[in-house]
């Protein structure tokens, strides 16, 4: 009998695991789907969208990381005579 409570005991915590992403993973939808209507308001308004998603990408990021991406990306552009 001892291995069957065990048994019980790990399947009733794996439920309450499964549950909690369950929930998680409806919560993530829903902060996506708001979002994306925060992101159609924006470009109802005459942003670009694009540019939307850059910006807030870059304030993601360390100023340092920034301003070394945007300088491999200047000599890439300048090797291919794109500056």
């Amino acid at each position: 009998m001892q291995d069957n409570d065990t048994y019980t005991v790990a399947a009733e915590e794996l439920r309450q695991f499964v549950e909690r992403i369950e929930q998680l993973e409806s919560e993530k939808r829903d902060i996506s789907d708001q979002i994306k209507e925060v992101y159609a308001e924006a470009k109802g308004r005459g942003y670009d969208g694009p540019a939307l998603r850059q910006i807030v990408a870059l304030r993601r990021k360390d100023k340092d990381q920034v301003a070394e991406e945007e300088a491999v990306l200047e000599i890439y552009k300048a090797a291919l005579g794109m500056a």
